[in-house]
């Protein structure tokens, strides 16, 4: 990004009308497209780059949360779904619609570069061209792959052959460049019980590092077009469970409840709220867990004191979890409108467990703080390392501890509240580092601001009046949607902001549904990171990140 590019360093973030939107657009807008959540404009494909720097420049829309792309009958569409970092709920659509038969349209890369990734992928699946992309090719399948997977015409039955120059040295014949000191590195494919399978394809300039590609793509799991496939009221709910399958079952589930009681009107009772809520925080801090002990072994090795420590902790929540869901994974806990059950019986047991768990915590966070925050040999590693700016943050569309390691305050249970958040007093952690110990603290942070959410829900829960613990709202049998209605809606996930697109045609399955990953997008801001840095400093900044591939496939 040009410095002339570069967002204003303060924009002011009152709340935008649809018609100032419209005044400040003019002639640009060809129609109106709005979604249930945000005005929506439709625009021409050769002007997306001048709408989209009105928009952030002038109207302070700094955050592209998400791109979806489609394809119709009679055209193909991308959406920017943008907010602002200062108030997620002022929301707006910008729709892009290409003929079918020339479906190319103007790049937003260079307003947002989250939008890389972003339009890589629809061009990947859909078919979609961005002109003007800097590196416009296939992100999740090889490059030698015929057709696009969600595109209308596409034959899942077509053999499909990768030959293995796909796999070939992009430097020449020899690793190393006999004029200089330029090497081409392998980092992986990384074992699936790191943080998932992913290869980095890193440039050295001597021992420093020049350049970072994330090759990803190799675990993609379709769990859009699963649930693309699913109903609404039944079949969906169990598979966000498996997004990022190892820490944030309920956050998950949290995200496809709130998109889909949005999209059908549907009220969930408080008492369910405030499980729901506890439940979500005990999921966070299992997360966190597990990021913490994953981060010590990527930096220093240790696995006998930090791993197992953080192990023993993650292992207490999830044992209230599977006290509560029945599940020690894939909990499959929420429902549209509530929870599946209540609290478990006898109640008085279930919350002496909760507590004994915070007691302890207070102590456990002490002891990782001796061990990791205080360690020597992880504050070298880690400290003025994989550094990420607050506006590279924001341009690049980073969420969660990413986020709030650079100074950027931003968590969608305070700024755009759901749930119970907005009725319990906590925090929102922010470290101004930027680095890669600076993701730690903040991670650390948040399981205290977590446990304060959780005894406070435990509060409320053992005096809620018995014949008023309603878990689930009356939901209706078959949930169908006014045809082409549009919404985007997100949770603030373990790592960031996840978020969910849906579209529906009047039937009980969606039309499509689209996953906004956390893990992608901050997965992105590496090469920021990690470009003038050492190996050790690289390995350091991607586990900072606490992606998982699981995730970022999807």
């Amino acid at each position: 990004m040009s410095l002339e590019e570069s967002p204003p360093d303060t924009v002011e973030s009152e709340p935008t009308t649809a018609e100032e939107i419209a005044d400040l657009l003019g002639d640009a807008v060809l129609d109106r497209d709005d979604h249930l959540n945000a005005p929506g404009f439709v625009i021409r494909p050769d002007e997306v780059q001048d709408v989209l720097f009105r928009l952030r420049d002038e109207a302070g829309y700094d955050h592209l949360s998400c791109v979806t792309a489609q394809e119709y009958e009679d055209r193909y569409e991308s959406i920017y779904h943008l907010k602002k970092y200062d108030d997620p709920t002022d929301e707006v659509s910008v729709v892009v619609p290409t003929p079918t038969d020339d479906p190319v349209s103007q790049s937003a890369e260079p307003v947002y570069r989250t939008a890389d990734w972003h339009e890589r992928e629809a061009y990947d699946l859909v078919g979609i061209e961005y002109d003007d992309h800097p590196d416009l090719r296939r992100i999740l399948l090889p490059e030698t792959w015929q057709g696009h997977p969600l595109g209308r015409d596409y034959d899942q039955d077509r053999p499909q052959i990768v030959p293995l120059r796909e796999h070939a040295n992009p430097l020449e014949e020899d690793h190393k460049n006999d004029d200089g000191d330029t090497m081409f590195l392998n980092i992986g494919p990384h074992h699936p019980a790191t943080h998932g399978v992913l290869h980095l394809k890193t440039v050295l300039d001597g021992e420093q590092v020049v350049d970072v590609e994330s090759d990803i793509g190799y675990l993609h799991r379709c769990e859009e077009q699963i649930c693309q496939q699913g109903t609404y009221r039944y079949q969906i709910m169990p598979y966000p469970d498996r997004w990022d399958y190892i820490s944030a079952g309920l956050l998950n589930e949290w995200a496809y409840a709130r998109v889909a009681e949005d999209l059908a009107d549907i009220e969930v009772p408080e008492y369910a709220q405030v499980i729901r809520t506890m439940g979500a925080e005990l999921c966070r801090i299992a997360a966190h867990m597990l990021a913490v002990g994953t981060f010590a072994l990527d930096v220093y090795g240790d696995f006998t004191a930090i791993f197992m420590y953080s192990v023993r902790d993650r292992e207490k929540a999830q044992k209230i979890l599977e006290e509560l869901t029945g599940q020690r994974l894939m909990f499959n806990y929420f429902r549209l409108g509530g929870v599946v059950w209540d609290l478990p019986e006898p109640r008085e047991d279930f919350f002496e467990l909760v507590r004994d768990f915070l007691d302890d915590l207070p102590e456990a966070l002490e002891e990782y703080h001796d061990m990791i925050s205080a360690n020597e040999i992880l504050q070298v590693r880690t400290v003025d390392t994989g550094v990420l700016p607050p506006e590279v943050a924001k341009s690049y569309g980073a969420t969660g501890p990413v986020a709030r390691g650079s100074g950027v305050d931003y968590d969608l249970r305070r700024d755009d509240p759901y749930g119970y958040y907005d009725e319990l007093d906590w925090d929102v952690v922010t470290e101004d580092g930027c680095d890669n110990y600076s993701r730690l603290l903040v991670r650390l942070r948040e399981v205290e601001e977590s446990a304060k959410i959780i005894e406070q829900c435990v509060d409320l829960l053992e005096d809620w009046p018995e014949d008023e613990r309603t878990i689930q709202s009356n939901v209706p049998r078959t949930i169908r949607p006014d045809d082409d209605t549009e919404i985007y809606r997100a949770v603030e996930g373990a790592k960031g902001e996840l978020g969910i697109y849906v579209r529906s045609d009047g039937t009980e399955k969606p039309a499509r549904f689209k996953i906004r990953s956390p893990c992608f997008s901050n997965l992105q801001t590496l090469p920021e990171m990690s470009n003038g840095e050492y190996i050790p400093d690289l390995i350091a900044a991607l586990g900072s990140l606490d992606i998982v591939l699981g995730e970022v496939d999807r």
